[in-house]
């Protein structure tokens, strides 16, 4: 159900803090924040200019509540496309209860949760796309995911997808116009324009749809596994990543027994590490429980880093880490594996010599050697792993999908689309046509929220914070 009353809402974390934000919005919040506030120059805000701020006090009969300052937002000129009082207070817990109490008394409805977005949209401050994107925004925990829901925010994808949708209206609108003279026989769309704006449109929705790839890794994180055999050095390399001591590390093989997750930023890409149980037989229970849980972690990530001591691979035959290598990729063929020769600052120059010529007989190319406790090749490692994000795109500013929904919608019209292009090609009547190019506009206006309702509105804001 979609409201047109006065709102209020704590716009900044819950919790004591330094300062904090109350927002209003709707037809009264002038009047009701007016009916509370005392400026300390007498001034009556109901005939103050949008966008000023005031320094006061909210009133409660005759006890003050607090000093603060309010700000002005009138008409349209504010986030949500209604008039807008955000009241900075004082950031004690009790101070903003009972300032928010005290507006809920005066007339204020309690704000739902993303109801100042909801707002901003129904009002035509943006679009749907842009809505969701502040959420993004919000959620970001680092600098890919920042930029990339900054620049939804700006419009970048709904221009993008709005442009092609009014092309294919300006089409749609003359294959009509022809079902109105059909007994005449006559062509108002030029077929060689349309066929070309299927294809652009098509090659526009195939690459949107393949930056999904990379857009959703970025948004969530690139989940990295790093496995091996017990003792091989896996929750040292985890500490060494991280800068910190987030795994025990024990000379007892077995110590880690259950996986151990912790996430970090290299190079504006997030990345969740999986410290996982060392792999090898065991009657332990415990143990076992925490290996079967290691290849379930494997099936769950996107980059396997499989860890060797160094000192064991030169005592083993290559052929056995060859073989290991191979057992992995054919079990998980998609995702891309890293082996990690670790403990290298152990050897000596004859060992390093003969390690050499293992790692040469074995040739792997994704193949790095490091120093988990001396800090030796993590950083060749990161950017190993840094390399398997397609990160051309971010710096080009093309625009990524990361939104599930739009995705959906992408897959949904381009298989409209595709419909539109065979029936061109095999000149199928243009009120079959219309149906599909209507079908294709239809996902288009879903992205942007042309075409909407309460149920998918409700499911998208409900995610948003409280404030928002």
């Amino acid at each position: 159900m979609i409201y047109h009353d006065t709102i209020v809402a704590l716009a900044t974390p819950s919790g004591a803090g330094a300062i904090a934000v109350i927002r209003l919005s709707g037809p009264e919040a002038i009047t009701i924040a007016s009916s509370v506030f005392q400026s300390v120059s007498g001034k009556d805000i109901t005939k103050q200019k949008s966008h000023t701020l005031h320094l006061g006090h909210i009133v409660d009969d005759t006890k003050v509540l607090d000093q603060v300052l309010l700000s002005i937002f009138k008409g349209t000129n504010s986030y949500t496309g209604e008039s807008t009082i955000e009241i900075s207070c004082h950031g004690s817990t009790y101070i903003q209860q009972q300032i928010i109490q005290l507006l809920l008394r005066k007339g204020c409805r309690m704000a739902q949760a993303g109801e100042f977005t909801l707002r901003s949209f129904l009002n035509g401050k943006m679009d749907l796309s842009q809505a969701e994107a502040v959420a993004d925004l919000i959620s970001s925990d680092n600098e890919a995911a920042h930029q990339i829901a900054m620049q939804q925010m700006r419009g970048g994808f709904s221009n993008e997808i709005a442009k092609l949708r009014e092309e294919l209206l300006n089409f749609a609108s003359l294959i009509e116009l022809e079902l109105d003279f059909a007994e005449e026989d006559v062509e108002f769309a030029d077929r060689t324009q349309f066929n070309d704006l299927l294809n652009r449109i098509e090659f526009v929705l195939k690459r949107l749809i393949d930056s999904f790839a990379v857009g959703n890794v970025i948004k969530n994180g690139i989940p990295v596994a790093i496995v091996g055999e017990p003792n091989v050095g896996k929750s040292t390399l985890l500490n060494a990543l991280l800068n910190e001591e987030r795994a025990i590390v024990s000379e007892i093989a077995g110590t880690t027994r259950d996986t151990i997750e912790d996430e970090l930023v290299i190079g504006g890409i997030g990345f969740r590490f999986i410290d996982t149980a060392g792999i090898r037989e065991t009657k332990d229970v415990i143990e076992s429980i925490g290996i079967k849980k290691t290849f379930e972690k494997i099936e769950q990530a996107q980059v396997v880093l499989f860890l060797i001591d160094s000192l064991q691979l030169i005592i083993d035959d290559e052929n056995k880490l060859k073989i290991e290598i191979e057992k992995i990729k054919n079990q998980f063929p998609l995702k891309p594996l890293v082996v990690v020769i670790n403990k290298i600052d152990s050897l000596n120059q004859e060992q390093k010599k003969s390690l050499s010529k293992k790692l040469a007989v074995i040739n792997y190319s994704s193949l790095i050697k490091i120093s988990a406790k001396e800090n030796i090749g993590v950083d060749e490692l990161k950017n190993k792993l840094l390399s398997f994000v397609n990160t051309g795109a971010l710096r080009n500013n093309e625009t990524i999908v990361t939104n599930t929904r739009h995705y959906d919608s992408l897959l949904k019209a381009l298989e409209e689309i595709q419909k539109v292009k065979y029936g061109l090609q095999t000149n199928l009547s243009s009120d079959l046509m219309a149906i599909d190019i209507k079908q294709a506009l239809y996902y288009f206006g879903e992205i942007t929220g042309q075409v909407t309702n309460d149920e998918l509105l409700g499911n998208i804001f409900a995610n948003f914070c409280i404030g928002k």
